[in-house]
């Protein structure tokens, strides 16, 4: 070989190494930037989806996927697992915080309320038209339609406490601490024996459950800074520990009931079946709203799609007292979903080094699993002792289990053959 041709050959060697070393570099980035779009392209494609998106929260993280990954290509496939996996981690509605954190990413601080909006809106205002047309006919409140309802409510959380069992239980240790926070909040049927359990379960979780260690994944960047997302979740925190004294000190029911809602979002861990004990607990003892409506408006919100955090909504709308109306339903709106704001946005910034803590990870698994005994709990009271007293409920009941766990039927379909089967019953 001639000096010339060696030379040219380290050359090309040379030039090869650093193409694959620019290639590996830009295949795996320490960090991945938000690419630019608008607040308005954000705000219609959540739209669409919260016009059409029925099934649930995880029916809701593969319709995203579909639209952002596949569709849209906003971002590929391991940042927008990393994405899912830090808000099943947060308390709240996951998918909410989801949408929330693309339309952060895509279009920044608007595009983040662009995304929740355009994704909550649609079921929040038909779930408020609901609550104002069960309070002008009292009539609704007492009909069969409206029975069925109640009674479809029951196969739902069973559905949940089936399905979460099975994925968030898989050993003794997890199923005991189902158990046991399942008996706690049957013996204390309040909001503090509800957090009780998952604190409870917590603890159980950090020190009992044994876990692998989750792979460390590319994390991207959202544009907002560590200092930024700190203040983000002080603000949390400050709102969770000081509204209540507050409220309590002024006395104003109406910033009572805000306190309430916003703990309720705060607190709950898998989703929008879990918060049906802590608002029932926030909204019936104390006559805001009877537990018939209450009910209604949970069978209701299975026939909407987008977010169930939004029964909310119904809730503000259709409770006695100081609120009512719009302006109820879109206070508690806003005011169960601030919280997932707050915790979503001042997360990603310290994702990193949250995930890759064992005890976080193990405490957690606790959490998750002391949630399907507070469902477990709920499904008994106020879902089963108020929906069914006969065998023909019980009948409408296990059949509308079997078309979504077995058959899996649209819920949509299943609601409304449930509204229907419960008119027909009471003629």
């Amino acid at each position: 070989m001639s000096r010339h041709q060696a030379s040219k050959e380290r050359k090309a060697g040379k030039a090869h190494s650093a193409h694959k070393g620019n290639a590996a570099t830009a295949a795996s980035p320490a960090s991945a930037s938000p690419t630019g779009g608008s607040a308005i392209e954000v705000f219609l494609a959540f739209l669409k989806l919260g016009l059409t998106s029925f099934g649930g929260p995880v029916a809701h993280l593969g319709y995203f996927r579909t639209e952002f990954v596949d569709r849209r290509a906003w971002l590929d496939d391991k940042s927008y697992a990393d994405l899912v996996a830090l808000c099943q981690f947060l308390p709240g509605p996951a998918s909410s915080q989801v949408g929330i954190a693309l339309g952060l990413g895509r279009a920044g601080w608007l595009g983040a309320l662009c995304a929740w909006a355009g994704f909550t809106l649609p079921s929040a205002i038909a779930l408020i038209l609901f609550a104002l047309g069960v309070a002008q006919w009292s009539a609704l409140a007492q009909s069969g339609a409206v029975h069925g309802l109640k009674i479809v409510a029951v196969a739902v959380v069973a559905q949940a406490v089936w399905g979460m069992a099975r994925t968030l239980c898989p050993d003794r240790t997890r199923a005991g601490v189902a158990v046991v926070a399942a008996l706690l909040v049957l013996a204390v049927p309040s909001v503090t024996g509800q957090v009780a359990a998952i604190v409870a379960g917590g603890v159980a979780g950090r020190w009992a459950v044994q876990l692998g260690h989750l792979p460390v994944a590319v994390h991207r960047d959202y544009g907002v800074s560590r200092r930024t997302g700190a203040a983000m979740l002080l603000l949390f925190a400050l709102l969770l520990v000081l509204l209540p004294p507050l409220a309590a000190a002024v006395g104003m029911p109406a910033l009572s009931v805000v306190s309430s809602f916003y703990q309720s979002g705060a607190l709950v861990f898998g989703g929008g079946h879990v918060v049906l004990p802590l608002l029932q607990a926030s909204v019936v003892p104390n006559g805001l709203l009877g537990n018939d409506a209450f009910l209604a408006g949970y069978g209701a919100a299975q026939a909407v799609p987008g977010p169930l955090f939004t029964f909310a909504a119904y809730l503000g709308a259709a409770m006695t007292g100081t609120l009512g109306g719009w302006i109820g339903g879109l206070t508690l709106l806003v005011a169960i979903f601030v919280p997932a704001f707050l915790m979503v946005v001042g997360a990603l910034p310290f994702w990193e080094v949250l995930r890759r803590r064992d005890g976080v990870q193990r405490a957690m698994a606790g959490i998750n699993a002391a949630v399907v005994g507070v469902l477990a709990a709920a499904l008994y009271d106020p879902v089963w002792t108020s929906a069914i007293h006969s065998r023909a409920d019980f009948g409408l009941a296990l059949g509308a289990f079997g078309l979504l766990v077995y058959w899996r039927q649209s819920p949509v379909l299943v609601v409304a053959l449930a509204a229907l089967a419960g008119w027909l019953l009471a003629l």
